[in-house]
């Protein structure tokens, strides 16, 4: 009986021992094994029952009668947390595993969860050029429903999960943006619960302040419950234009000027090293498919290709951009692209915001931080308007998005000091971190003391940073 137990002692952790090894090699070396026999098909799943009930919802046009009590709903959970004591700060109760990104909101476990339940299209407008969504609306619902009548919207993030929601309270952009801006720039107006379970609305010309307040809070200032956005009639195809470029010097200077062109309505640019790039122009016009290669290796050949609208908005959904790579090592051929193609959807994931003027020293200073290729690279236009991130002075100014995603290809990688270097250097130039806090805040802190936020909401850097106070 001894030896039995002696032996339990030394073999089980042994094989406990193998056991965390083989699920740290198959979710860390060999994750296409995961991603493939699990996340696919509950992404699948997931996404059939979501864009099928909000098919059903739209067509029986229930919605908009029910949001109101949606909305009475979340104030009478806001009311309760304060008969409770309010003792924590307020969230929103969506779980973590539906959002886009790869931070876990540790904030979540100890706040009190509001239940937000809003997920549909409220309205549409073409005569005043406007769609009325609730917060947890996606890119994808909106893109399905818009483009099928017609329009579009004039800046269409990419990811089909996007949310309205948080491209509004975080940020998001896309390759028309140096022509529209940021997406908080084609947003009219916000509907709000605040604080003190009070319902508000803002726009420019009511509530300005909180108007401006509300893009990149996270969510801080109350209760986001419906927005309204500008549309503009669409085409059905677009004329894509691809232009390979050699030298870095011609690189920004072919890029600045692609961008500062009007009748371009998309530009962006994939680096694939400090000699290499292609940068992609589109113009809307009056055959590309999912089982096609992946947007960023199909784009080196020079030529022209006309594509339907709907494909180029979401054309880096299916790769993840390029992560997919390194996720499904061998996902890029025919068979994978023409079976699962459809399903598609040591770490970095950055994106870094500075003046257009300033690309080719911004790109140094990426090669020699975190030398991740291909780099993406979007233009935009920062108008000059109160809030947490304008440009100095009194004019917009042309930026740029830098999007650093993947694994750096050095070894003995070291993020921590690699980011504090970046961070300082993107500082230095009046550039910012998408979602993360490099602004001017005074707007914002002035408003959470006014709405009475202090105790309701935390502050944007206890959402964002992972050793913040709970």
């Amino acid at each position: 009986m001894k030896r039995a137990v002696s032996l339990a002692v030394c073999v089980l952790p042994f094989l406990l021992w193998v056991c965390v090894k083989g699920l740290e090699f198959v979710l860390i070396h060999q994750r296409w094994v995961f991603m493939c026999l699990f996340l696919l098909l509950l992404s699948l799943i997931f996404g059939i029952y979501y864009y099928g009930r909000s098919w059903v919802v739209f067509k029986l046009n229930s919605m908009p009668r029910l949001h109101e009590e949606h909305v009475r709903d979340i104030q009478k959970q806001m009311r309760e947390w304060k008969e409770q004591g309010s003792k924590t700060f307020m969230c929103t109760g969506r779980p973590g595993w539906l959002t886009v990104s790869l931070r876990v909101g540790n904030y979540k476990k100890t706040h009190k969860k509001i239940m937000i339940n809003l997920m549909d299209i409220l309205e549409v407008d073409t005569k005043k050029h406007i769609v009325r969504v609730e917060p947890l609306v996606t890119m994808g619902q909106v893109t399905a429903l818009l483009n099928s009548i017609g329009w579009t919207l004039p800046v269409w993030p990419e990811l089909d999960d996007l949310t309205v929601g948080g491209l509004i309270m975080g940020t998001g952009i896309e390759s028309s943006s140096h022509r529209y801006g940021l997406f908080q720039h084609i947003c009219t107006a916000y509907e709000l619960v605040l604080a003190d379970g009070s319902f508000v609305q803002c726009a420019l010309s009511e509530n300005s302040e909180l108007f401006y307040a509300v893009p990149w809070s996270r969510g801080t200032l109350g209760f986001l419950v419906a927005a309204e956005i500008r549309i503009i009639p669409a085409k059905k195809y677009l004329k894509l234009r691809f232009e390979p470029v050699r030298g870095l010097e011609a690189i920004c200077a072919k890029f600045t000027h692609e961008s500062q062109r009007q009748e371009n309505h998309f530009v962006e640019e994939l680096l694939y090293s400090l000699d290499e790039a292609v940068i992609i122009t589109g113009k809307l016009n009056s055959n590309g498919n999912y089982y096609k290669s992946w947007f960023f290796k199909h784009t080196k050949p020079e030529g022209l290709e006309y594509i339907p609208l709907r494909h180029y908005y979401h054309c880096h959904m299916r790769s993840i951009f390029w992560e997919l790579q390194d996720i499904i090592p061998f996902s890029n051929n025919p068979i994978f692209h023409y079976l699962f193609g459809w399903m598609e959807q040591h770490h970095v994931v950055q994106d870094m915001l500075v003046p257009m003027k300033c690309v080719q020293q911004a790109l140094h200073t990426f090669q020699n931080d975190i030398p991740v290729y291909p780099i993406w690279l979007c233009p935009f236009i920062l108008p000059s308007q109160p809030g947490l991130v304008h440009p100095k002075g009194n004019e917009a100014e042309l930026y740029i998005d830098i999007g650093a995603y993947g694994e750096p290809h050095v070894k003995h990688f070291e993020a921590r000091p690699c980011m504090r270097q970046l961070e300082k250097f993107v500082r230095s130039v009046r550039g910012f971190q998408m979602l993360y806090e490099m602004f001017d805040d005074s707007l914002y802190h002035k408003l959470r003391e006014k709405l009475g936020c202090q105790d309701a909401f935390p502050e944007v850097y206890d959402k964002i940073c992972k050793a913040a106070r709970h």
